[in-house]
């Protein structure tokens, strides 16, 4: 995996540079833009790491730009900053998600503390992105009656309810649940059950 990357947008350049060099100070990657629309274009969109972005930018704000962000799925945690923040302000970005708004002039910790954070989140996103992955991948592999058999155990059916809402015996049943845990790899029931909430939270 990469190694993560604050992208710091701002339209100030000497404040892109002092936080350039604050965060390769303590061995962080980065990269630098002037506006939301360069980010956009840079194809780094995907990446692992974190966003530090200005409030106040040419063309798009910080703010509709973090609307943007969630509006074409793009998960990077973001640090909002401005020098001109007021009460909606910070509960715009941090209902929007952002993991901190800091107001400058701010001191260099609580900006480190705030990146850290975001990069944490952003690997927990990650592995539990991975984690959903790796279920679907398994869940493809399953029979239609399988994936039946599945959800209806979800629901709380026994086996003998079971049979009886799609029309098969018991022990068919126990077969196509059997199968079914195997291939998803549940060691018992209650895992059988929450993979299949996962899968159909992930769905909805």
């Amino acid at each position: 995996m990469s190694s993560p990357t604050v992208h710091i947008v701002d339209d100030d350049g000497p404040l892109r540079e002092a936080l350039d060099s604050l965060f390769r100070s303590v061995g962080l990657e980065t990269r630098l833009f002037g506006n939301a629309q360069d980010f956009f274009r840079s194809g780094h969109a995907h990446d692992a790491g974190c966003l530090v972005l200005d409030v106040r930018l040419p063309g798009v704000s910080g703010l509709d730009f973090q609307a943007q962000l969630n509006a074409a799925d793009i998960r990077m945690p973001v640090v909002l900053m401005t020098g001109h923040g007021d009460i909606p302000m910070t509960v715009r970005g941090m209902k929007a998600g952002a993991v901190d708004f800091l107001a400058k002039p701010f001191r260099d910790q609580d900006m480190l503390d705030a990146v850290m954070a975001a990069i944490d989140r952003d690997h927990a996103q990650r592995a539990e992105r991975s984690g959903l992955d790796e279920l679907r991948r398994r869940y493809e592999t399953l029979t239609t009656r399988e994936r039946q058999v599945m959800g209806l155990v979800a629901e709380g059916l026994m086996n003998k309810q079971i049979a009886f809402e799609i029309g098969l015996s018991e022990i068919t049943v126990k077969i196509h649940r059997g199968a079914a845990m195997r291939k998803m790899q549940a060691r018992s029931v209650v895992e059988f059950v929450r993979m299949a909430e996962q899968l159909g939270a992930a769905a909805t």
